[in-house]
């Protein structure tokens, strides 16, 4: 992984293999707790689901994590004393956080890190504090691996983060 900077907020990584990117996600566990929002943006393929493997992996939570696009979340509980991980596709959702209402995220933020794909317009009004993750990658006929991550930290919370952790 090579970093990138950008401007003193945005932290950008260039990953060349989906190995790399579950990687990222174990060294961005590290950096997460109880009441984390990390919102995930990207192509299909990009490499939403594989980060998310390596942050439950990260956090030590029970189950495999996989893409919740048909049930929308997935709660996966913590086999140590580490917060539970709630995986959200909001892909198939249209309206904002009106329409995520019967997933409780609000009620499940305190307690756990809380990852949401396809999230923006929908989750932002959850907490002033989130990590924005976006995941560029070619589009069409390729077989590139190559994925450009922006990490945007927003709020109080991730003011402090010192996100050049994830580029050691």
């Amino acid at each position: 992984m090579e970093a990138v900077p950008r401007n003193p907020v945005e932290t950008e990584l260039t990953v060349t293999s989906p190995e790399q990117m579950r990687e990222l996600g174990l060294k961005l566990a590290k950096l997460l707790r109880a009441g984390d929002l990390v919102m995930l943006s990207g192509e299909l393929g990009a490499g939403k689901t594989t980060l998310t493997r390596g942050l439950g992996e990260g956090l030590g939570v029970r189950g495999a994590v996989t893409s919740p696009t048909f049930v929308i979340a997935r709660v996966h509980p913590p086999l140590g004393d580490g917060p539970p991980l709630v995986h959200v596709d909001a892909y198939r959702l249209g309206g904002g956080l009106d329409e995520m209402e019967d997933l409780d995220l609000d009620v499940s933020l305190p307690e756990s890190v809380i990852v949401v794909e396809w999230g923006e317009g929908k989750v932002e009004e959850l907490t002033e504090d989130r990590l924005q993750v976006r995941i560029h990658r070619a589009v069409g006929d390729t077989t590139d691996e190559v994925r450009h991550v922006t990490l945007t930290p927003v709020g109080e919370r991730w003011a402090a983060a010192d996100l050049g952790v994830l580029t050691a």
